[in-house]
């Protein structure tokens, strides 16, 4: 066991995305029956939605979970009172300071966990008092940091930087990934991509089989100027790609963006005008399976991979 497996209580290194749109109970309850840690994402729920999600999500598991919160949710106050009514025993934050709550959720027992894009603000997590943190390179899918450092120069940058629990995000899709980022310092790794399309996830399944058809270059950074964000390039791209070359304000930006994009892509399956957020490494996920499979699979490329690089006798 490793730092990041005790800390959680769990059976492997593993932590799913709590990807908004993709990551309900179906989702999380199948990553923490299968050995990892599940995660709801709060960011696409209503308090009462999420409250039910995290009932069914007990119903469905005995084992940990937790649930995912962007910091800039304008009901945080209604569902950390939730999360703390239920006793959920972890939470990621992110898109924010962590020093907002992450004391106030340790005092009732929680385990914090921050999502950052640099080292800068991994040695702000740190004196935080947050128990872990998520480097996340901006090969991840949906908002990114502005910085745009790509996992690979991120996680050793964070690992000099700290000495708490780390886990690498950004582009990890495989178990050939998993040990790569570990070799860098990472003691475990989240994956969202690869989950997002997965059987349970709560995703429109036509963007599941979207996702899978992807090649190289299939997505890209836009939005910049409001938020960086990972988009499969469609219609709405194309919208956004013109606006942003024609010079177009802050305020048109988020005129065009409007409110429900994700939901109209991701969950409702308009993949012409929806916002349409996956990693680049889609390019990579052919196959819409099971958690359990995906589990499976993922353990099993780490466990060869890591025997291949110690034998110095490679089969890719």
């Amino acid at each position: 066991m490793n730092r990041i497996c005790e800390l959680f209580k769990i059976k492997y290194p593993v932590i799913s995305g709590g990807m908004v749109w993709c990551s309900g109970w179906k989702l999380a309850s199948a990553v923490s029956n299968s050995g990892g840690l599940g995660l709801l994402g709060a960011g696409s729920m209503h308090p009462e939605t999420l409250e039910e999600h995290i009932l069914k999500t007990k119903a469905a598991t005995d084992k940990p979970f937790g649930v995912n919160i962007p910091l800039f949710y304008p009901e945080q106050e209604r569902i950390l009172d939730i999360i703390v009514k239920h006793k959920v025993p972890v939470v990621f934050t992110s898109a924010g300071s962590p020093k907002k709550w992450t004391s106030w959720l340790k005092e009732r027992g929680i385990t914090v966990a921050h999502v950052v894009s640099s080292s800068v603000f991994a040695k702000k997590c740190e004196e935080a008092g947050v128990d872990a943190i998520v480097a996340e390179g901006f090969e991840a899918g949906g908002h990114n940091g502005r910085e745009e450092t790509t996992t690979m120069t991120l996680i050793p940058a964070v690992r000099k930087a700290t000495t708490l629990p780390l886990l690498a995000a950004g582009g990890i899709g495989s178990g050939e990934s998993m040990l790569a980022a570990m070799a860098l310092g990472a003691e475990g790794v989240q994956i969202g991509s690869a989950f997002a399309v997965a059987e349970e996830s709560s995703a429109h399944p036509d963007f599941k089989k979207l996702v899978t058809s992807l090649g190289e270059g299939g997505t890209q950074l836009m939005l910049k100027q409001l938020a960086p964000v990972r988009l499969i390039r469609n219609g709405f791209f194309d919208q956004v790609e013109a606006a942003e070359k024609a010079g177009k304000t802050v305020e048109e930006l988020r005129e065009l963006l409007g409110r429900g994009r994700a939901k109209k892509g991701m969950f409702e399956g308009d993949l012409v005008e929806g916002e349409l957020e996956i990693g680049q490494v889609s390019a990579q996920l052919n196959e819409i399976l099971p958690v359990s499979v995906i589990m499976e699979k993922l353990i099993h490329e780490y466990r060869a991979a890591k025997e291949a690089v110690q034998s110095g006798k490679f089969d890719w």
